[in-house]
């Protein structure tokens, strides 16, 4: 049951656990996992049935097919591409925070895309979505811990001036900021928190790697920060005091 074995290793690596993390998931010991990589036991079917049931796949495919195997389109990767295309849904790949530092490095490598989490959302009309959970209070009060949905801006141009954006950058990693153009200065995106305590700073635009018009934001029920009248009468006024000081420097 060699395959099998080769199957569970690749499977592991491939989504970057360590064998305690993979090992506890299977519901087995560390060292068993140990042995059905090394070939040194066979793996159970009620562990290849769980390990099927997390990556998608049938026994029979765990258990004879090389998932690792490029050649002929035949590995797990492939498989995987080809059942989203076949969706032809509006899926939504969910960049989580732990996952932030990865997608800087891995924000164009297929095979690193195809390891994410994906939903669908039926109200959102056709095209490329991609959704970020963000931390923080800088946006309030839109909570920590929010998932922002967003639309891909293919260019700079195509960004309008005050709207909400998931930045990402190589200067500022992942952020999620309301945008605004500098008219002076045609190579900067000034970034301006919701938040008033946070002061707003520019980012050079050849270091922008992505930008994702926010379309909806996903948070969990009870947490979104209450404001009371005076509160939000504060909030305007300082965030058109800012407005109007970075409108005055663009022009």
């Amino acid at each position: 049951m060699s395959i099998a074995c080769k199957n569970l290793k690749y499977l592991r690596k491939l989504r970057g656990w360590t064998q305690e993390e993979f090992a506890a998931k299977l519901k087995i010991k560390r060292s068993l996992l140990g042995a059905y990589e090394e070939e040194r036991a066979d793996p159970r079917i009620e562990v290849l049935e769980i390990a099927g049931n997390i990556f998608k796949l049938t026994l029979d495919e765990l258990l004879r097919k090389d998932l690792g195997e490029t050649k002929g389109g035949g590995g797990y990767l492939a498989k995987r591409r080809a059942l989203k295309l076949a969706a032809a849904s509006n899926d939504i790949q969910l960049v989580p925070v732990k996952a932030a530092a990865g997608y800087l490095a891995g924000y164009g490598d297929p095979e690193f895309l195809d390891e994410l989490n994906t939903f669908t959302l039926p109200m959102l009309a056709p095209g490329n979505y991609r959704a970020f959970e963000i931390v923080g209070d800088s946006m309030l009060p839109t909570a920590s811990g929010s998932v922002i949905v967003g639309e891909k801006i293919n260019s700079t141009e195509d960004v309008r001036s005050n709207d909400t954006y998931v930045v990402v950058s190589r200067s500022e990693g992942i952020v999620y900021k309301r945008v605004m153009k500098n008219n002076k200065l045609k190579n900067k995106l000034t970034l301006v928190s919701d938040n008033t305590s946070y002061q707003p700073y520019n980012v050079n635009t050849e270091d922008v790697i992505e930008l994702w018009k926010a379309q909806m934001i996903i948070s969990k029920a009870n947490t979104q920060q209450r404001w009371d009248v005076n509160q939000l009468a504060s909030l305007v006024s300082n965030l058109q005091e800012q407005v109007s000081v970075i409108k005055k420097k663009m022009n």
